[in-house]
């Protein structure tokens, strides 16, 4: 059994990590700002002056829009993990999987959905060949493909048991995947449905999830949940 002060030494070095944690979270924020400042910047008055279609409508505009939203987003996993106090310390994990996994892939989605300009016009294209495309993407669209499931594949295990597994989350991404370039084929956005989008997508949920694997939802948990409104208290 544990002694009070030692409970007391454990508790601050939850409370130490988690603080360390937020730092470097806020720090890595800041940090991509900065790096991105300038894009930023050149969409920042079009989003000021209410010029929403020319601000949701750019790269630029989505990537502003997307970070001057994170606070509310911590808000409303703060709110959630608030209504949900009495479950303890997977309150915050289970509320930021849930935020985080919707607001931080939808933004990214929206850009891969986002009509070219010849979009209605030009006819759909399809990339089937395995590897062909990557030469082309160049580090930035490789980069920004392994992005744009990142977030679902980090949070979606934190979030349920059952996606709790790096071949899971590998086809939850190639699915996902082949959903986006099937949009952009169907609805003739003026964009190639590639395979390789879909084999970079599928790669980037898999190695985000490798990265959340400490704070996976177990199977234990999963229970726990299911027999708790059986002993709920009778209102």
């Amino acid at each position: 059994m544990l002694t009070p002060a030692i409970r007391i030494t454990v508790c601050n070095g939850g409370m130490n990590r988690k603080i360390v944690l937020l730092g470097l979270a806020i720090l890595g924020l800041a940090g991509g700002a900065y790096v991105v400042r300038r894009p930023l910047l050149m969409a920042g008055p079009a989003c000021l002056d209410g010029l929403w279609d020319g601000c949701l409508s750019t790269d630029n505009g989505v990537v502003l829009m997307t970070l001057a939203g994170v606070p509310l987003a911590l808000l409303l996993a703060g709110a959630l993990a608030w209504l949900r106090r009495t479950r303890g310390g997977s309150a915050w994990r289970f509320s930021l999987a849930e935020v985080g996994m919707i607001y931080g892939t939808l933004p990214f989605v929206w850009l891969t959905v986002m009509p070219g300009p010849g979009a209605g016009v030009v006819p759909g294209r399809v990339s089937l060949i395995p590897l062909r495309d990557l030469i082309t993407m160049g580090p930035l669209g490789i980069g920004g493909n392994l992005l744009v499931l990142a977030a679902l594949g980090f949070f979606a295990p934190m979030r349920f048991a059952a996606l709790a597994s790096v071949p899971r989350i590998l086809a939850l991404g190639a699915v996902c995947s082949v959903l986006i370039e099937t949009a952009q084929y169907v609805f003739q956005l003026d964009r190639v449905s590639s395979v390789d989008d879909v084999l970079v997508n599928a790669t980037g949920a898999a190695l985000a999830a490798l990265l959340s694997r400490r704070w996976w939802r177990t199977a234990a948990e999963a229970q726990v949940d299911r027999a708790q409104p059986a002993h709920a208290p009778a209102s």
